[in-house]
């Protein structure tokens, strides 16, 4: 096989199932295998042109009749957190942000299995076993990485958590242009931390202070209550037919 056909991506499209976050209606996705063959470029450029990605797969919503999900990136020179996003961020002081390899232990594995428990135990992600966990981690054909957040320790002899207590997770892929956010979980018990917002403003910070212009957050699905939380990071920009565009000019 020649590079140029080797390269050139196969798509398929799954069979119609309930959609995961609209009542009522059906979903299909288009999707194709990412390996790590593949040109860089190339996944590099799906990722950043609306496509997501799951373990080694790209995927996109191909739903007759429906545009509800729509891709959302935040311009992080452009952003400024309100006063309320000041102030979780002011709660959160005592985290510390560090990025590690893209490898699966099971501290993440025990966070993550009490974050489904508490908040998803009816989802798609229910039955994902300690095996599942590990793949979802650690197989991409990108650079990929995880930040932990953990609560700064009181003393660097503390015996049970030396490290400091993991509260959160965020799965990240590094793109050309800027991060990512593939996937994230956190302590469901510390509601008053607000720990989804919380890393989401954190990741902004980063990639601004990493040079890159975009932090991606995935899917914003009009109509749905999940989603809904993603509209609150202004200003940001909505994957249109005519490219990307700032939400407020669509």
């Amino acid at each position: 096989m020649t590079a140029p056909h080797k390269n050139f991506p196969e798509f398929y499209i799954t069979a119609p199932q309930p959609c995961p976050y609209l009542p009522g209606r059906q979903e299909r996705k288009l999707f194709t295998h990412l390996t790590v063959d593949r040109s860089q470029a190339l996944i590099d450029n799906l990722l950043k042109g609306g496509f997501r990605r799951s373990q080694s797969i790209a995927y996109t919503p191909h739903c007759e009749g429906c545009s509800a999900c729509v891709s959302v990136r935040v311009p992080v020179d452009l952003f400024s957190p309100g006063r309320s996003m000041r102030r979780i961020t002011n709660r959160n002081r005592d985290l510390v942000a560090r990025p590690v390899p893209a490898m699966a232990t099971s501290e993440h594995y025990a966070l993550f299995r009490h974050y489904i428990d508490s908040r998803h135990g009816d989802g798609g992600m229910a039955d994902m076993t300690v095996l599942d966990f590990s793949v979802m981690i650690e197989e991409s054909p990108i650079q990929t990485f995880l930040i932990e957040y953990r609560v700064r320790p009181a003393s660097p002899l503390e015996r049970d958590h030396p490290l400091g207590q993991l509260k959160a997770v965020a799965l990240c892929d590094m793109l050309s242009d800027g991060i990512s956010m593939v996937y994230s979980f956190f302590d469901a018990n510390d509601d008053w931390r607000s720990l989804g917002t919380y890393m989401i403003l954190e990741s902004i910070e980063r990639t601004r202070r990493q040079g890159l212009p975009y932090l991606y957050l995935g899917y914003w699905v009009d109509g749905s209550r999940k989603m809904a939380y993603k509209a609150r990071f202004q200003p940001q920009e909505h994957l249109t037919a005519d490219g990307w565009r700032s939400a407020g000019q669509i």
